[in-house]
């Protein structure tokens, strides 16, 4: 008993300890749309954090130039350490310089971690080592030469590079604490594959969906409709590649049926691919896989809409709207151009031909059996979710659907009527079931992933009608409106904010929504920070397609322990430019909310469940304590 008892000490001396460390180092990012080495270098920079404790640290001793130079060193230290070595710069003295300068840092950035935290984050090989230079080290004491001894050793057995190495990855291990990716890591960019590998070995990480993950997690779950939306928008952007090379699809018979159906369209040219040149032959071919799953799409997506007459999307049937070249929209009659209608049958315009049946299913059974692609959506799933309220803060990636008045907007299904909160998990729920069954290809869950993607109701689609059918066929501009939920303009209100934050249980007067998905145009004087600082959009344009919209080249956020810091990106152009000159990504950076008190792991999400279990441990001890004392009292009777 006594031993358990003194366990049980130990371990709420422990816990009470950890309440009381300053809070750890949030770092969130938002609509990546595949741009992976932009996200690579800024979950290397910790958007700017390693910087703030180079210059923290050095700035009387180093000239800008220097910190530049070691900062790289951090973000990249192979490929720095190879320059170096080519201009034979790895000299003794720069390696026990640039080792003792990389163990300052570590011993900053690991200071308000556990040593348990740390000693688990350490390299194998020289966690010893580490662990002596980290909490044993003071230069003002005999142990000094010991040290400086270690690092000798260190160079003399040719371990420096690789030494180096390890400690900057330590650095950027220990500058943030944990990554949230507030949604869309697919379409658009040439690496959501690399992103996802990367998230996948990160330390520590959770994701808020996006509508553009949406649809691949729907491809994998038995959707076709989502699947013709995959599809269509990597021959859209030039990505198919992608698919063939990353995800192992085979285009066989796609190619060879679009080949055979369709002619040359300039209008589904492929948008330029700023990554890589296209081949004529490359070009053409996404010119007629777009074109061939444009319709099959609009095929699937109307025998869809019509198995769910729930979902009420009957205004969106046009095939059964065109007569003759025109598309009859209430009431009025649009010429219809850029057309690709030779599969379509006037009499049954949503039936699937023989032809795109096969075409669909061979595709279909591909995502479903590609090994990587089912990894990652697997890891989508484990680490995702549509909303999270973390640390007093809801992160959600596109809107909590509302009325113009305020209220939430309703959405009946299966004689529910669901909105709010309730509405999400349900769409939550449903996705998920459906991902665990992809058998079934037509079940109502299957189709309510596709909802997600283009319903009015949906909380990651936000707009009342998608017109992709509109921008294809249709000149004129203003059927290709699509017009935004009531949420986008009143977010702006605080009294708002504050009323969605209740209502998923967030009541802390220093909360705040963080949302993704919208785009800030900045180069308009648009800003981030909207409903008095109640709301953060951290949607800055990471994708190309985008900047020209947002003017910069994202924006992420900090929140660490003193509080919340905005970073505006500017353009990633390439790794190779940035290595060269040292070139960094953040251009801005600005105080969103500053803690008039430092916070520490007690007043987060995590602290709360330690708080808990500190308590039970109390209410533990007290009752074996009382037990002890009764019984010891029954014995003097």
């Amino acid at each position: 008993m006594d031993n358990e008892k003194n366990e049980l000490i130990g371990e709420l001396i422990n816990l009470e300890a950890i309440l009381n460390l300053p809070k750890g180092t949030e770092h969130f990012i938002s609509d990546l749309h595949g741009e992976f080495d932009a996200f690579n270098h800024i979950l290397r920079n910790g958007s700017g954090s390693i910087r703030t404790k180079v210059h923290a640290l050095f700035n009387q001793e180093l000239s800008e130039n220097q910190m530049n130079e070691l900062c790289f060193l951090i973000y990249y230290p192979e490929e720095k350490l190879a320059a170096f070595s080519q201009s034979e710069r790895l000299s003794e003295k720069w390696c026990f310089d640039t080792i003792e300068r990389l163990l300052a840092i570590v011993r900053f950035a690991s200071s308000k971690y556990t040593r348990s935290k740390v000693r688990k984050a350490l390299p194998k090989t020289y966690a010893y080592i580490l662990e002596e230079m980290i909490y044993q080290y003071d230069e003002m004491t005999d142990k000094k030469a010991y040290y400086q001894q270690i690092i000798k050793k260190i160079i003399e057995l040719e371990q420096a590079q690789r030494f180096i190495t390890d400690l900057a990855y330590l650095i950027q291990r220990f500058v943030i604490d944990h990554l949230h990716v507030i949604g869309d890591i697919y379409d658009r960019g040439p690496h959501p594959d690399k992103i996802m590998d990367t998230l996948m070995s990160y330390h520590s990480v959770d994701i808020q969906w996006g509508n553009h993950d949406i649809i691949w997690l729907g491809a994998v779950s038995g959707s076709k409709a989502c699947l013709a939306n995959v599809l269509r928008i990597s021959a859209r952007y030039g990505n198919l590649d992608l698919l063939e090379e990353a995800y192992d699809i085979d285009f066989t018979q796609l190619r060879k049926f679009s080949r055979k159906t369709y002619t040359e369209n300039l209008h589904f040219l492929p948008k330029q691919n700023p990554y890589r040149q296209l081949s004529t032959t490359e070009k053409t071919d996404a010119m007629k896989i777009q074109q061939a799953l444009a319709i099959i799409q609009e095929k699937i997506e109307g025998q869809l809409i019509k198995r769910r007459p729930e979902f009420k999307m009957q205004h969106r049937l046009l095939l059964e709207k065109i007569q003759g070249q025109q598309l009859i929209i209430d009431g009025t009659a649009y010429p219809l151009v850029n057309t690709c209608f030779q599969t379509i049958d006037w009499q049954q315009p949503y039936r699937l031909t023989p032809e795109e049946e096969i075409v669909i299913n061979d595709l279909l059974q591909q995502f479903q059996h590609s090994v990587k692609l089912n990894q990652h959506m697997a890891f989508l799933i484990e680490k995702g979710a549509l909303y999270l309220p973390y640390n007093h803060n809801l992160l959600i990636h596109g809107c909590i659907p509302l009325n113009q008045d305020g209220s939430f907007q309703e959405l009946q299904l299966n004689g529910q009527t669901y909105s709010g909160k309730e509405l999400l998990d349900f769409f939550e729920l449903n996705l998920k079931k459906a991902f665990h069954a992809p058998w079934l290809t037509e079940d109502f869950a299957t189709d309510l992933v596709w909802y997600l993607w283009c319903g009015e109701s949906s909380s990651l689609f936000g707009k009342k009608a998608m017109k992709t059918f509109e921008r294809y066929f249709i000149n004129e501009k203003e059927t290709h409106v699509e017009e935004k939920n009531a949420y986008y303009e009143l977010r702006n209100h605080k009294e708002i904010c504050e009323q969605l934050l209740t209502a998923f249980g967030l009541t802390n007067p220093e909360a705040h929504i963080i949302n993704g998905h919208t785009p800030v145009k900045s180069i308009k004087g648009e800003s981030p920070i909207k409903a008095e600082g109640k709301m953060l959009v951290i949607d800055g344009g990471f994708s190309r397609s985008y900047q020209q919209v947002t003017g910069i080249g994202g924006y992420t956020l900090l929140y660490n322990s003193f509080g919340m810091q905005l970073a505006a990106h500017k353009p990633f152009t390439n790794k190779k430019t940035a290595l060269l000159e040292n070139a960094d990504l953040v251009s801005t950076r600005q105080i969103v909310d500053r803690k008039t008190h430092r916070l520490k792991v007690k007043d987060t999400t995590i602290g709360q469940s330690l708080l808990q279990e500190a308590a039970a441990i109390k209410h533990h001890l007290q009752k074996t304590g009382h037990d002890s004392r009764h019984s010891q009292d029954q014995s003097n009777i």
